[in-house]
């Protein structure tokens, strides 16, 4: 009987483990530096716990199942709920502000396509415990800083900015009611996926006519950069919002907080940006590849009222998700994701035995690992030095550490720099293995 991987999963044979490791290396290296300690929780929940964030109709997205003892799990489909479940749980002994990082597997029962699978692994950067602009500004630096870090400029990547007050306020003017606002910022989400007949008929349920629809679908469309003077009141004059109105201020605020972070140039106003979970609060965002070819790279806002919701104290948040699937999509379409073998661990030495398997130069060998040293040898029979040396070169390893008949008589061994051709002898008694180590790069002589 033949098995394959489930639908919408991943095999990561050492190739691709090397180029995933490379995207997990990376989330880790920008976060810590960043500022943020790395979180986990149960690859399981109760699924309430889903529910109370999205409601009943999360349940069909959601692979979901009854442990032994009746109660009702699901395999977690994101973070944020465990998130919010781990800190209202300890919210009073946390010390604020609390930034928090985490790169869980997760998984989501829907129909796999391109740059959307059933199990994928997510970044989550969240700052919680602040209601200031500047964690906004923060998490969508971390965010560009990743972006940086693998290669990608402001050419290949847009950060699309927007703020739930702001387009709320504008679909009130359109004539939507607080009953149909969730409806409408639904719609407004999806309406680029959508035919125009159908955004039509969805929009004359929230009681909007064809003039207004039209007027729904023209402020969607415009983008403001965030690096020019005057573009907040170009907003506010186009939208005719009033000149206190506190969203708006929020976009002057934040505009300055990221020409402070210095990747404005990055970043541009899309009211067509909802975010369309209603536990946003504020601003929210996603980064997209500049050429709209992919789905949204990464998403996220301000979610003020969520760790209230679970049982805690009122807790300003913000936070966002990368996946590591449209992430890597992106990557090799730019010609930015390295070769497998220019990622995957190279040995430090190779041990090439030319008078066939000794007791001496496997002791080496573990001699070597003993001082952290990243040491192979051939499990090939055969005595021949060049085709060791191939098999050395074969896996990229730095040295070759040649044991031939002088080993025995007087402890040394030849030294091989396989990138230059170099070659030296050295030591090999036990107590220089500290020295031989140091000259590989793994210890101070």
């Amino acid at each position: 009987m033949k098995f394959q991987a489930p639908k919408g999963t991943r095999d990561f044979y050492p190739a691709e483990m090397a180029r995933r490791s490379y995207i997990l290396d990376a989330w880790r290296r920008v976060s810590q530096r960043n500022g943020f300690e790395q979180v986990d929780g149960p690859i399981f929940e109760s699924l309430d716990l889903y529910k109370v964030k999205s409601g009943d109709g999360i349940v069909s997205e959601l692979f979901h199942f009854e442990d032994r003892g009746g109660r009702e799990l699901a395999l977690r489909p994101e973070f944020t709920p465990t998130l919010a479940r781990m800190v209202a749980a300890q919210a009073n002994a946390l010390p604020k502000p609390i930034k928090w990082f985490s790169t869980p597997n997760l998984c989501r029962a829907e129909r796999p396509q391109r740059g959307r699978l059933r199990e994928f692994s997510q970044w989550n950067v969240d700052i919680l415990g602040l209601d200031d602009s500047v964690t906004d500004a923060e998490c969508i630096f971390t965010a560009v800083d990743l972006m940086s870090e693998l290669g990608l400029t402001p050419k290949h990547v847009r950060v699309k900015i927007s703020h739930r007050q702001t387009v709320r306020n504008i679909l009130a003017k359109l004539g939507v009611t607080d009953a149909d606002m969730p409806a409408a910022f639904n719609l407004l989400d999806r309406m680029d996926r959508l035919p125009r007949e159908e955004v039509l008929t969805e929009a004359s349920r929230i009681g909007l006519d064809e003039l207004a629809v039209r007027m729904f679908q023209e402020f969607g469309k415009d983008k403001y950069p965030c690096d020019q003077d005057g573009v907040i009141a170009a907003i506010r004059s186009k939208l005719v919002l009033d000149r206190g109105d506190p969203s708006v201020v929020d976009f002057e605020t934040l505009g300055t907080e990221l020409e402070t972070f210095g990747i404005a140039d990055w970043c541009e106003y899309d009211l067509s940006i909802v975010r369309g979970l209603a536990y946003y609060t504020g601003t929210v965002f996603e980064i997209h590849e500049a050429s709209g070819a992919e789905r949204a790279m990464a998403g996220g806002g301000r979610y003020d009222g969520l760790i209230k919701m679970f049982g805690g104290p009122a807790t300003p948040a913000v936070g966002f998700g990368m996946g590591d699937v449209v992430l890597m999509n992106v990557l090799a379409d730019k010609g930015l994701l390295p070769d497998s073998e220019k990622v995957s661990p190279r040995p430090d030495v190779f041990v090439i035995e030319v008078t066939g398997y000794t007791t001496k130069s496997l002791k080496i060998v573990s001699s070597l690992r003993k001082q952290g040293v990243h040491a192979r040898f051939s499990y090939k029979t055969t005595r021949n030095l060049g085709k060791q040396l191939k098999e050395a070169a074969a896996c990229c390893a730095r040295y070759a550490l040649i044991v031939d008949e002088r080993i025995i008589e007087q402890d040394v061994a030849g030294l091989k720099n396989l990138s230059t051709g170099e070659q030296s002898d050295v030591s090999v008694k036990e107590e220089h293995m500290d020295d031989l180590a140091a000259r590989l790069g793994h210890r101070e002589p």
